[in-house]
């Protein structure tokens, strides 16, 4: 059944990956590139059309504030990603703004800054997937007709590349994102030689048109809450900036060094096309409304509903190319690819985000562990049903689901900024050079200008699109950062009841006589009952078997199994392809051949839990494992079971209908000071 299973899964994946083939996998900065900054270089495809929207409000006068809006895009663009910079230096491990506020300003704080990045990485998903399949509908009728399965279908497909491995969904997308950027440039730089060198006169599709004000004559603080608005919505163009600070480990060494690099290539090369289309926008004199049916008035009368309001950047390369043009189709065709690629980022940023959340034990330990081709698959897997699951709900509506957009980048934006302020001052209050300090107090001011804009985007973004649906992603944000809490409570709770003992008890004491394999991951107290149990079988042979998965894991098990001096041979597997149940199987067939007539019993420690959720966090791999030894011929597979606290809740439930002694209650002797039960033998 596994080699029916398998067949399947390899064509659409590929073979599996050794663990040390991962250095094979890292990205060069040219592929980097594409695969995590793609959100914030195809967001300029949208983000000077939200701008001019919102100012549109005000009448096509109000368009004259464009220019100071971009200015102050760039100058937060400049100044957010000059702090990723040192973000990358300072904290290079891949834990981004959730290293940098919780190591600053506390565990609430980034365990906020993840919630809000998980949030937004989701919405990337949705937002650019609907906005590809809106774009790429406008040429196909079929596409618009059924966009909900059609963008569905878009998610499972990114969602397989990305399956297939980082660097091998990087070479797919590097092409199409680098023609996007190409085009965008080729028609900045034709349409300035145009209106410059050969003064011609350009004219956008558009230009002809009126815009009917929703409120004339704005002035004094309505004015200014309008451009702030505007401003806001500009900001769009930074969604994404934080994915690459995210992902330093994916960068090949100096890792640093390369994220740092990249980080300044997407900057420069999102602010030159951003500033670019604006400019254009303005000298070809695109016209955008809110309402176009109502507000754009062509000779005096409505366009009405039938009117198709394309986006800017389709306006000026219109006017730039002409309509129809091959640059223009390929411009088109690049712009509506780029945008499905967009997705990209979030493929990237939320698995190695969960990865680290899964090791800080906010999330399943499943989020940790790499998949065959060295992906963190399980991650890949999560974002995609949470992101199909918004896309039906929405009905891949772009323009329903961007009003939930950029809140929780901003949320992370602005508390990583807070705490590089921190971070600095720590330093400062303890650095004594004086060029060392020069170059802390000029980051440390970077930092806190950051912090400042971040923090308005973020007032202004509540303020102007809360009862549009921010309201949705805030209450996403709540049920992450409950959720993972709640992981974090349990796992805690269950390392603290299941800590090794210095000193010996009750789990060391021989209960019973057994011989075989005793399965171990890690030193706590199930391993050490369940060694003490195998030692009262009177056997030739009996070894503790580990499975080598990470080598740092290996080692600290060695280190500790020496220390304590058990005096058990330990036996170390190596699992090149980080499976568990395989090595296990092959090793203990390799048994039975060698002795045939050899009984081989394998024990496997299980905790005992009281409640149906805590199952998807525990016991995984041992109901796999038995689940295989249990048809091997000529094994047998014992449980030892561990019964944690929630257990009874249990035993409390069958306690209702009659006495209830649950396997392993025996460990808990007299620390549980408890009144004996009736024929207890404790």
């Amino acid at each position: 059944m596994s080699k029916l299973t398998d067949v399947p899964k390899r064509i659409l994946i590929g073979r599996a990956l050794r663990s040390d083939k991962l250095g094979e996998t890292l990205l060069p900065k040219r592929i980097a590139l594409p695969v995590f900054a793609s959100d914030p270089l195809s967001s300029v495809a949208y983000a000077p059309g939200e701008v001019l929207l919102v100012l549109s409000i005000a009448g096509v006068s109000a368009y004259s504030f464009s220019p100071w809006i971009a200015l102050a895009v760039v100058v937060l663009m400049f100044t957010v990603v000059a702090s990723y910079r040192q973000n990358v230096h300072a904290y290079p491990s891949g834990g981004g703004d959730y290293e940098v506020a919780t190591t600053n300003l506390g565990p609430k704080a980034g365990l906020t800054v993840a919630s809000a990045l998980l949030v937004d990485y989701v919405l990337t998903v949705a937002v650019s997937i609907a906005s590809g399949v809106e774009n790429l509908g406008s040429a196909i009728p079929f596409v618009v007709e059924h966009k909900t399965m059609c963008a569905i279908a878009a998610i499972v497909l990114l969602t397989l590349m990305n399956l297939r491995g980082v660097k091998e969904s990087g070479k797919l997308f590097a092409i199409p994102t680098y023609l996007f950027v190409a085009g965008v440039f080729i028609m900045i730089a034709w349409g300035a030689f145009r209106g410059l060198v050969l003064d011609d006169t350009m004219h956008a599709p558009t230009s002809g048109y009126e815009i009917k004000p929703e409120h004339e004559g704005l002035a004094g603080f309505a004015l200014v809450f309008l451009l702030l608005r505007a401003f806001s919505s500009g900001c769009a163009a930074l969604t994404g900036v934080e994915a690459i600070s995210n992902g330093v480990p994916a960068f090949r060494k100096p890792k640093s060094k390369n994220a740092a690099t990249t980080l300044a290539m997407m900057g420069l090369l999102a602010v030159t096309m951003f500033c670019g289309i604006i400019g254009l926008a303005m000298a070809t004199d695109v016209k955008m409304a809110e309402n176009p049916a109502k507000d754009l008035i062509d000779h005096g009368v409505p366009v009405g509903p039938d009117f198709v309001q394309d986006p800017v950047i389709s306006q000026v390369a219109a006017a730039v190319f002409g309509e129809g043009t091959f640059l223009f189709v390929a411009l088109a065709a690049a712009t509506a690819l780029v945008l499905f690629l967009a997705a990209n980022t979030a493929y990237n940023g939320f698995p190695l985000l969960g990865s680290i959340l899964a090791q800080d034990r906010y999330l399943p330990r499943q989020l940790h562990t790499r998949g065959d081709r060295l992906a963190f698959s399980n991650g890949i897997v999560l974002l995609a049903g949470a992101a199909i699951l918004l896309t039906w709900i929405y009905g891949a509506d772009s323009t329903r689901l961007i009003q939930l957009y950029i809140v929780g980048v901003f949320v992370s934006f602005t508390l990583s900024q807070t705490g590089m302020v921190r971070h600095w001052n720590r330093h400062l209050a303890t650095e004594k050079d004086p060029a060392k300090r020069r170059h802390m107090v000029r980051s440390r001011a970077i930092n806190t200008f950051g912090a400042f804009f971040t923090g308005l985007v973020l007032v202004v973004v509540l303020a102007t699109k809360f009862t549009h649906g921010a309201w949705v992603a805030l209450l996403g944000m709540v049920i992450f950062y409950g959720t993972m809490t709640a992981i974090r409570r349990h796992y805690d709770r269950v390392a603290e009841e299941i800590a090794a003992d210095e000193t010996p008890s009750d789990e060391t004491i021989r209960p019973s006589r057994v011989h075989s394999i005793v399965l171990v991951s890690k030193l706590h107290r199930p391993t050490l009952r369940a060694l003490a149990y195998a030692k009262l079988i009177r056997s030739d042979r009996l070894e503790a078997l580990s499975i080598s998965v990470d080598p740092s894991e290996t080692k600290a098990l060695k280190d500790d199994w020496e220390r304590r001096g058990i005096d058990i041979p330990l036996k170390i597997l190596d699992s090149p392809y980080r499976e568990v149940t395989r090595p296990v199987i092959d090793y203990v067939k390799g048994l039975r051949r060698e002795s045939p007539r050899d009984v081989v019993s394998v024990y496997i420690p299980e905790y005992v839990v009281g409640h149906w959720y805590e199952h998807l966090l525990h016991n995984q791999s041992a109901l796999r494992l038995k689940g295989r030894l249990l048809f091997t011929p000529g094994v047998m597979v014992t449980s030892v079971p561990y019964q944690l606290e929630s257990s009874e809740a249990a035993k409390k439930r069958a306690r209702k209908r009659a006495e209830w002694n649950a396997p392993g209650s025996v460990r808990r002797g007299p620390v549980e000071r408890r009144p004996k039960e009736p024929g207890s033998k404790v």
